[in-house]
C-alpha cells in the first residue's frame, strides 16, 4: 500500500479559495478571518485510478471516453428531453430534463431547493422513471413529513439518508436509478480523504466521482449546493465547471415568489428563468410573470416606471422604483436592490452632463420590485426616467413602458429583441412605449403608441412633457 503524505492548506470558508499560507483577508472574495486550516492527504498513486479500479473499470475522463475520434464522423443527435409537467423548471433547464446530465442547484437556506426537487422526483417517478433521493441533511421522517405537507405521491421514490460517498455509490449500483438527487454535495465525504465534510478537497472529489459515475452509466444527477453570503456557490469554483447545468434560486425567503435562473447550460440557453410562487403545497409555476410583478403597482406615484426586461428569451415587465432625497451626509448614499450600483454612478454622471440635473447632494435609492435581479443595460433609460420622476415629483403615466441603453454621450442605443419587448408590453395593455429610435418598427400595433428617441434629452422631454395626463 502506497504511503500517504499530509500537507496543510488554508481554505476560505466563504468562496473556497485555497492557499499554502494564511491570509487575514481572502485574496479572492476579500472577506476577513475566513481562512481555515485543512489537512490534505496526497498519495503516490493516482487517487482517481484507485477509485475507478474499485469499480473494475479503467480510468476515464468526465465525458466518459478516452478514445481518439474523428469529429466529422460523430453523429450529432439532439438530446432527448423528459417533460414532467413542471413548465417553469423545464424552461430554466432549456426545455426539460436531459438523461445523463449533471445539474447543480444553489440558493439561500429555506428558499425551496429541497421542496422543488422532491416535487420533481415525485413527478418523475409517476412517469415511470427510477429515482433515488440521497439526503445528508434530513432524516427520512423529515422528508416524509414534507412530502405529506406537499401532498405528493412518493410511491416508488427510493430514499437514503447518507453522507458517505462509498455507501451512496454502492446504493446507486444496487438500485440502478435513472435519476439521483444529492442533497447536498457539501455534506458528502469520502473515506479516501482525511479532510472534513464540506472542505474544498471533499467537495471536489465527491462531485468528480459522482459525475464520472453519471457519465459512465448514463444516470442523471442533481446536486444541491450551498451558497455564501455573497450569493455565490460555496466550495471550489471547479464544481460549477464539472456539471452540465447550474441553476440559482433567487428571491427573498420572506416573499412568496421565487426565481430559478440558469447561469450555465450545455443543453440550452443561459439566463433563462423560471418563476414560482411558494404555496402551502409547495412551489407552483407562474404562467404570466409580468402580471405578477406589476400586480401591486400604484398609479400616480412619482419615481415608479415600468421596464420591459428580457430574461433569456422571455420578455418580462418589471417595476423600477427610485427615491431621490436631500442628503444630510458629506457623501450621499447610492443604494440599489436588484440593479448594478456601479452603473448607477455612471448614469447619474450622464444625467448631470446631458440633462443638467445634479444629484451630488442627493441620496439615490433604486429598487427592482419583486426580488428579480436586472443585469442588462437595456434598463438604463428606465432607471434615469424613474430618478427624474422622483427628483421633479412628476409621476410617469401607468400605461407607459420604457427600455433602452444610454451611452456616455447621452445617445440612446438599441437593444436586442426590441420587437418582442414591444409585443409583450402591448399584450399587457400598455398604450405608450418609449424605445430607442432604431428599435422602432415600421409596422404599428393597434392601440399602442411606440415612440423612438435618439438621445437622453429628447427621451426626458418625451416622457415628461409630451405625455397625456391620466
Amino acid at each position: 500500500m502506497a504511503k500517504s503524505k499530509v500537507k496543510t492548506a488554508w481554505v476560505c470558508t466563504e468562496c473556497g479559495f485555497d492557499s499554502p499560507k494564511w491570509f487575514g483577508q481572502c485574496p479572492a472574495c476579500k472577506a476577513y478571518n475566513t481562512m481555515k486550516e485543512f489537512k490534505l492527504e496526497t498519495e503516490s498513486t493516482n487517487r482517481f485510478t484507485r477509485a475507478e479500479s474499485s469499480h473494475k473499470t479503467s480510468p476515464q475522463a468526465l465525458a466518459g471516453t478516452s478514445d481518439v475520434l474523428d469529429l466529422s464522423e460523430i453523429k450529432a443527435e439532439a438530446s432527448p428531453r423528459i417533460l414532467i409537467g413542471f413548465s417553469e423548471l423545464e424552461r430554466a433547464l432549456g426545455g426539460g430534463f436531459v438523461p445523463g446530465s449533471v445539474v447543480l442547484i444553489g440558493g439561500d437556506p429555506g428558499i425551496g431547493k429541497s421542496t422543488l426537487l422532491l416535487q420533481s422526483m415525485c413527478k418523475m417517478t409517476a412517469l415511470g422513471q427510477s429515482c433515488l433521493y440521497a439526503s445528508g441533511e434530513e432524516s427520512p421522517t423529515q422528508v416524509a413529513l414534507r412530502a405529506q405537507r406537499l401532498e405528493v405521491d412518493t410511491k416508488g421514490l427510493k430514499f437514503i439518508s447518507e453522507i458517505q460517498l462509498e455507501k451512496i455509490e454502492a446504493v446507486i449500483q444496487e438500485v440502478n436509478p435513472q435519476w439521483v438527487v444529492v442533497d447536498s454535495i457539501q455534506t458528502v465525504f469520502s473515506d479516501d480523504l482525511s479532510a472534513a465534510p464540506g472542505s474544498v478537497s471533499q467537495v471536489r472529489e465527491c462531485a468528480a466521482r459522482l459525475t464520472r459515475l453519471a457519465k459512465r452509466e448514463g444516470i442523471g444527477v442533481i446536486f444541491v449546493g450551498h451558497v455564501t453570503k455573497e450569493g455565490t456557490m460555496a466550495g471550489p469554483r471547479v464544481l460549477e465547471h464539472m456539471v452540465d447545468t447550474v441553476l440559482y434560486f433567487e428571491g427573498d425567503s420572506e416573499s412568496n415568489f421565487r426565481i430559478l435562473r440558469a447561469v450555465k447550460n450545455r443543453f440550452g440557453s443561459v439566463n433563462e428563468i423560471g418563476v414560482f410562487g411558494m404555496t402551502e403545497k409547495g412551489l407552483r409555476g407562474v404562467r404570466n410573470p409580468s402580471a405578477l410583478f406589476l400586480a401591486e403597482r400604484r398609479e400616480g406615484v412619482s419615481g415608479s416606471v415600468t421596464f420591459i426586461n428580457l430574461e433569456g428569451t422571455r420578455p418580462i415587465l418589471i417595476e423600477i422604483q427610485a427615491l431621490v432625497d436631500k442628503s444630510m451626509l458629506p457623501n450621499p448614499k447610492r443604494l440599489t436592490v436588484g440593479l448594478d450600483s456601479q452603473r448607477l454612478t455612471m448614469l447619474l454622471a450622464i444625467l448631470h452632463r446631458h440633462v443638467n440635473l445634479a444629484t451630488y447632494d442627493q441620496d439615490v435609492f433604486l429598487n427592482a420590485v419583486g426580488g428579480i435581479k436586472i443585469s442588462e443595460t437595456a434598463s438604463d433609460l428606465a432607471v434615469l426616467a424613474s430618478i427624474v420622476s422622483s427628483m421633479t415629483n412628476r409621476p410617469i403615466p401607468s400605461k407607459t413602458a420604457i427600455f433602452g441603453e444610454v451611452g456616455l454621450g447621452g445617445e440612446i442605443r438599441p437593444v436586442s429583441r426590441g420587437q418582442e419587448r414591444i409585443r409583450e408590453g402591448a399584450k399587457l395593455g400598455f398604450t405608450r412605449i418609449i424605445v430607442p429610435l432604431k428599435n422602432k418598427a415600421t409596422k404599428s400595433i393597434d392601440g399602442v403608441e411606440v415612440i423612438g428617441v435618439d438621445n437622453l434629452r429628447e427621451a426626458i422631454k418625451t416622457i415628461f412633457y409630451t405625455s397625456d395626463s391620466e
